[in-house]
């Protein structure tokens, strides 16, 4: 009997390891041989960097800003969507644990002891049964064989899986710092603003002084003295304003950094402007460097992998069980050779008719990769968009950068030429309120094309992955 079972199972051990998946391969996707809006098919307006700059150390670095670099070394910590995708990758990795654990098989250790006796319904004739003691003890063990590889593809897919939530944790923390970046820097554009406008409304001050000495002395009109007060109101309200807007930006990143706005405070301090020098590699290495693309290619992975696990409803599926214990009305005789029980089963199921539903669960998971696969590809044309668009917003913003530092020049120059006018009576006060008015936005134009050429810089850097590779999560799916 012995040997007839260790055959049966030496047969389907043989027939063990094959897989019913579909050979895996990536899904081809289109890559450009390069940029449309690289800085090479256009005039130089950045200067180039090494490919692996970003490779060399956290991202931010390349901006040179102290409290930047603090604020972002606390996001990976503090950061909640950074800590539920920390929580999400602990779980793919402990499903990974648990699939793997259906390759082995199955112990399980009973005992028990009872005592059971009995007595007559009442009376003087009535007998009572001895009371007697029953000892057992089992240990039986069960085992499915993974004959068609199911077993194998369900690890496989948990492996893609947890490799995909890896990736989506770079991805949630990458996100989380360029939020905080970009938050940082118009925070600090907003100081530069406040420190524009407060100047202004000290300017606007003077000049409604110098307009009500005028009046007073009848050389201007009451018009005049109106002009001058609704200017530095309109300018005081906007002052205002602008510090709100600030305050909003200082509680978004206490958000982003994990703390309450309430205890979080970040002092003015001059803005550091500098734009940096982006590495840009080629179209090809983006597959290798965003997080977003690396995870949507593990999901094609793990779809491929459950075809050959819907595959394997086709073919019989196996069971082995075997069990030794010991049956005994005392314990010493309890571990006796002559009370020892033992078992061995194999069983074998095969559906021999479930209406299609079989091969519907195949063309279902085949439907699945599907989506995955187009998903896949559609990550993949938005992150060469991102990239395009990015450098299309830096060139263009590069480009303007010296018309608008000029205008901002020329309307400082006519707003001082208009004043003096003014005062010697050539011209009316419309004409310098007209001046101010357009030198004020000319240095908040300027400002804010340097808050949104480091923006830029940030997204550009996003769009490339921040340096990220996707080599890191070769050993996601080993916990």
């Amino acid at each position: 009997m012995k040997s007839g079972f260790i055959v049966a199972v030496a047969a389907i051990a043989a027939l063990a390891g094959c897989s019913l998946a579909p050979p895996y391969e990536r899904p081809s996707t289109p890559a450009p041989a390069s940029y449309k809006e690289s800085p090479s098919a256009h005039a130089t307006w950045f200067p180039a960097a090494p490919a692996d700059e970003l490779d060399r150390g956290p991202w931010w670095n390349l901006f040179g800003d102290s409290v930047l670099s603090d604020l972002l070394g606390q996001v990976e910590v503090s950061n909640q969507n950074v800590a539920a995708a920390v929580a999400q990758y602990a779980e793919a990795q402990a499903l990974v644990g648990e699939a793997r654990a259906a390759l082995f098989p199955t112990l399980a250790l009973n005992a028990s002891a009872t005592r059971a006796g009995g007595g007559g319904g009442g009376g003087r004739t009535s007998q009572a049964r001895a009371a007697g003691n029953s000892f057992d003890w089992t240990l039986g063990a069960s085992w499915e064989p993974d004959v068609w590889g199911q077993l194998r593809l369900a690890v496989t897919s948990a492996q893609a899986n947890a490799q995909a939530s890896n990736a989506n944790l770079a991805g949630a923390k990458l996100s989380a710092q360029a939020a905080v970046a970009t938050d940082y820097f118009a925070l600090r554009e907003a100081d530069n603003e406040i420190k524009l406008l407060t100047a202004a409304v000290d300017a606007y001050a003077r000049s409604l002084k110098i307009t009500q000495n005028q009046y007073d002395v009848g050389i201007a009109q009451r018009t005049d003295v109106l002009q001058a007060q609704t200017q530095l109101e309109t300018t005081q309200a906007n002052l205002v304003s602008t510090v709100g807007e600030r305050a909003r930006l200082e509680h978004a990143i206490a958000i982003l950094v994990g703390k309450a706005p309430g205890d979080f405070t970040i002092a003015p301090a001059p803005w550091n402007m500098t734009i940096p020098a982006i590495p840009l590699t080629v179209p090809s290495d983006l597959l290798q460097r965003r997080p977003d693309i690396a995870a949507a290619e593990r999901a094609v992975a793990s779809a491929n992998a459950q075809i050959g696990i819907a595959r394997a409803g086709y073919f019989p599926s196996f069971g082995l069980t075997a069990s030794d214990g010991s049956v005994a009305t005392t314990l010493p005789a309890l571990f006796r050779a002559s009370s020892n029980v033992w078992s061995l089963g194999l069983s074998v199921a095969q559906t021999i008719f479930d209406a299609g539903a079989t091969a519907a669960k195949v063309e279902a998971a085949r439907a699945s990769r599907d989506v995955a696969i187009a998903n896949y590809r559609g990550t993949v044309l938005t992150a060469f968009q991102s990239v395009e668009d990015q450098l299309s917003s830096l060139r263009a913003l590069a480009e303007q950068e010296g018309a608008r530092r000029a205008a901002s020049a020329d309307a400082d120059r006519t707003e001082q030429l208009t004043l003096n006018q003014y005062l010697q009576g050539q011209v009316p006060y419309t004409t310098v309120v007209t001046a101010q008015v357009t030198a004020l936005t000319a240095r908040q134009t300027l400002s804010q094309l340097e808050s949104g050429r480091q923006a830029a810089a940030i997204a550009l850097i996003q769009a490339l992955g921040g340096g990220w590779q996707a080599e890191s999560i070769a050993a996601a799916a080993h916990p």
